[in-house]
């Protein structure tokens, strides 16, 4: 495995071995969305926008996939993520490149939400054009449900604490979330289990780490570094100019007429 690897794993473990340390967590905003696992376009890090707490961060990916013919393929990338004091985020997709390049991998799109508009939007930087849609409000939660910090759980899924630790600077609280595939559905004949281990920054409202671990395809690694806690440029979370925007917003429903 290549050094990002290597040292991806080494900082996961480096957690993962820190004795749990106990102390009650102020009620957060809700957890960002599970890991999908290995895909063509693997998934970086789901930035919560919530206001007034602004930075900007490099989120390295390593990819070690086992083939079926018993090789290995490591692949790399990495993206560039920002959020403002507004809520306004940023998230990049990169080529994904072999463990040997040393450049920095083509930008292949850029999302930019801002949750004050609901404005949503796609940046391909090819075409130059900019898809946008207004997302429309949330459902509010009722009382007596799931209160702020916490999400639904998928049925077979199970999660163990892995304490709170300080790593680099910042406050991470870990989750590792196991399911079992059964022998008939695993295509092995045997149960698979798949791990997913998730560190979370309460003050950042955001994964900082996440380990992704399924038998039958390999190893991802998720990692969040070089993380600046000041307002990012105001042009990063702008469409640039020469982008033609397309709104892509779906018409209203049409209202149902009123019986007579």
């Amino acid at each position: 495995m290549n050094r990002i690897a290597v040292s991806l794993l080494a900082a996961v473990c480096a957690v993962s071995l820190l004795s749990a340390q106990t102390s009650s967590s102020p009620v957060q905003p809700p957890m960002p969305r599970d890991y999908r696992g290995p895909r063509v376009r693997i998934d970086g890090i789901w930035i919560t926008p919530v206001p007034n707490a602004p930075f900007s961060a490099t989120v390295q990916i390593v990819s070690h996939n086992k083939l079926p013919d018993g090789t290995e393929h490591v692949v790399k990338t990495e993206n560039h993520i920002a959020r403002s004091s507004s809520g306004r985020i940023r998230n990049e997709r990169r080529l994904l490149v072999p463990q040997s390049y040393t450049g920095i991998p083509r930008l292949l799109s850029a999302h930019i939400f801002d949750p004050n508009t609901r404005i949503d939007m796609y940046t391909d930087p090819i075409t130059r054009i900019a898809r946008q849609t207004i997302l429309p409000q949330p459902p509010s939660i009722p009382s007596g449900q799931l209160p702020p910090g916490q999400q639904y759980k998928a049925p077979g899924v199970t999660e163990t604490p892995l304490g709170e630790q300080t790593f680099d600077n910042v406050q991470l609280v870990g989750t590792r979330k196991t399911r079992v595939i059964s022998a008939q559905a695993s295509g092995t004949n045997e149960p698979v289990t798949i791990t997913d281990d998730y560190w979370y920054s309460p003050d950042l409202s955001s994964y900082l780490i996440i380990r992704h671990d399924d038998p039958r395809t390999g190893e991802q690694l998720v990692a969040v570094t070089h993380i600046e806690r000041t307002e990012p440029p105001a042009e990063l979370l702008a469409v640039p100019e020469d982008y033609k925007i397309v709104d892509e917003t779906p018409p209203p429903r049409p209202t149902p007429a009123s019986a007579h």
